[in-house]
């Protein structure tokens, strides 16, 4: 008789004295099959849960990593090492244990409802293994927090909270223009951003003329343009949805680094904060601005902007409740008259899943990190790849010829 034809045997004669509880038989034949056939790794996994069920947890823990030292993935053998662990009392490690165990499972197909149970107690096992580890760490972390700035303690609280398994990295992914050495940072500092008083403090104003644009919303229609304007026959991907949509619309200030006829004089003090922001100020191509509208029950996909050597601004005009944002990581709410500065080539996305419309203004701006030179370059740059084109070039940084653009002609922004 051929080996794996004993192993299936004796494992079939296991499994029926556990189901009688005769778990001492159980090993009884299970190791005897074993001598025969060292590595068949049912037999082991059987081999451990009738030393469990006797209460024989070392032993079974042997069994088990003997398993993973044949299969080191093998997702059963992980999910037992990790109840062993916590049955012996080495509960820190066991919850290490746990975490390695779901990542696992969280990959496999097709699992029965007892493995599902038991994955989900181990998710809750090692949730509150990390959660455990987090009050042990905070005192630390707080003093670490405490001696430095907003900017130092936010990339300490990065730190922890990658270093805890809750955060992920995200990195610029701009579809277009990289340029070196910029960080990956989901929002910006307020140190970094000093300009942003000055734009809050024109809230009420901005307001007021955003008021006047909407009561002329039906006059206006044409003026209203789909954020989302990709040409016919181009891939749309996860744009298909909101192509040439009405459910989120432009009210364009600044386009192509002009003031947009008809629309900016409709709004002459939003005008003239914008000229007092460090917006980047490009021949044919920015500064860039406009009114977002975002209709009701409406999502804008996950998605990545064009360059990194720009930020995108918000300013939240009119926001009801139900709408959120999401840079990377880091998930905020729109408050009315709160600006921030995000960067827009990290994965981004938001939603309004309120019934009223949300409206903010959106323009970009330099990174604080490009030095005056930078920044004179990059703009000399763009006018050379223009003159070298000989086309219309798309506005903001732009898109590259053939690609599908936004109403904000490569703004590509929330």
């Amino acid at each position: 008789m051929q080996p794996d034809v004993q192993a299936q045997r004796a494992n079939g004669a296991a499994m029926a004295a556990m189901k009688s509880g005769n778990y001492a038989d159980a090993q009884a034949i299970l190791e005897d099959a074993l001598r025969q056939a060292p590595r068949e790794l049912p037999l082991w996994l059987n081999l451990a849960a009738a030393r469990r069920a006797m209460g024989r947890h070392a032993d079974a823990l042997a069994a088990v990593e003997h398993v993973l030292t044949l299969e080191p993935r093998q997702f059963m053998a992980l999910l037992m090492r990790a109840s062993l662990l916590q049955a012996l009392g080495r509960k820190r490690e066991a919850g290490e244990a746990y975490g390695i165990a779901v990542a696992m499972g969280d990959a496999q197909e097709g699992l029965d409802p007892p493995t599902q149970r038991a994955l989900e107690q181990a998710r809750k096992a090692h949730a509150a293994h990390i959660q455990e580890m987090a009050d042990f760490l905070r005192p630390t972390v707080d003093q670490g927090a405490g001696r430095g700035n907003s900017a130092a303690a936010r990339r300490m609280a990065f730190f922890t909270d990658h270093l805890l398994g809750r955060r992920k990295v995200y990195l610029q992914q701009p579809t277009h223009y990289h340029y070196p050495d910029m960080p990956s940072i989901e929002f910006y500092d307020r140190e970094e951003c000093p300009w942003l008083p000055t734009l809050e403090a024109a809230t009420a104003d901005i307001q007021q003329e955003l008021a006047g644009v909407l009561a002329e919303e039906a006059a206006l229609a044409d003026a209203f343009v789909p954020y989302i304007n990709y040409a016919d026959g181009l891939p749309l991907d996860q744009w298909a949805e909101l192509n040439h949509s009405p459910r989120w619309t432009a009210f364009h200030l600044l386009q192509h680094g002009l003031p947009v006829p008809g629309n900016a004089e409709r709004c002459p003090k939003t005008l003239a904060v914008l000229q007092q922001m460090p917006q980047p100020r490009m021949v044919r191509r920015s500064p860039a601005g406009m009114f977002s509208l975002l209709k009701p029950r409406t999502r804008i996909p996950p998605h990545t902007g064009v360059a990194n050597t720009r930020l995108v601004v918000h300013l939240p005009l009119v926001v009801p409740p139900g709408c959120g944002f999401r840079v990377g990581n880091v998930t905020r709410e729109w408050q009315v008259g709160v600006g921030w500065a995000f960067d827009d080539t990290i994965e981004h996305e938001a939603w309004n899943d309120s019934d009223q419309t949300r409206v903010i203004l959106i323009f970009d701006i330099w990174s604080p990190r490009l030095s005056v030179a930078e920044q004179d370059f990059l703009a000399h740059v763009m006018a050379a790849m223009d003159e070298f084109q000989a086309q219309q070039p798309s506005g903001g940084f732009g898109a590259a010829p053939l690609t599908p653009k936004t109403s904000g002609g490569g703004f590509s922004s929330l």
